[in-house]
C-alpha cells in the first residue's frame, strides 16, 4: 500500500475532514473566547470609571460561546459535568440579558 492509498483511506474514515486542522481551529476557537473575555474586562472597567456602570449585555454575550460549547458536548457525551456547567451557565446568560433588557427599559422610560 503506497503512501496516496493511505491517505486515501485515511480522508473516507475522517469523511475528508484534516484532523490537524481541526485542532487548530479548536485551539483558535478558545483563544478567541479568551480576548473577548480580556476585552469584555477591559471595556467595563473602562465604563465603570467613566461612571457608566456594568454593560450587562455584553457579558452576556461574553459568555454565550462557552455556554454553546457546554451544551454540545453534553448532547455529545452525557457527562453531568457538562451538564451542570451549561446549566450554570445558561442561568447566568439569562439573567444578565435579562437585567440587560430591564436597563434598557428603565432608561428608555426615563428619558
Amino acid at each position: 500500500m503506497d503512501r496516496e492509498e493511505i491517505l486515501e483511506r485515511s480522508r473516507a474514515e475522517n469523511r475528508n475532514k484534516d484532523i490537524y486542522e481541526l485542532e487548530i481551529l479548536k485551539q483558535a476557537s478558545a483563544k478567541a473566547t479568551i480576548v473577548m473575555m480580556a476585552l469584555v474586562g477591559v471595556f467595563t472597567i473602562v465604563q465603570m470609571l467613566l461612571g457608566g456602570g456594568i454593560h450587562w449585555g455584553l457579558w452576556a454575550l461574553s459568555f454565550t460561546p462557552e455556554m454553546v460549547t457546554l451544551w454540545v458536548k453534553y448532547r455529545r457525551f452525557r457527562h453531568k459535568r457538562e451538564f451542570a456547567m451549561a446549566v450554570v451557565y445558561t442561568i447566568m446568560v439569562s439573567v444578565m440579558s435579562g437585567y440587560h433588557v430591564y436597563c434598557l427599559i428603565a432608561s428608555s422610560l426615563v428619558l
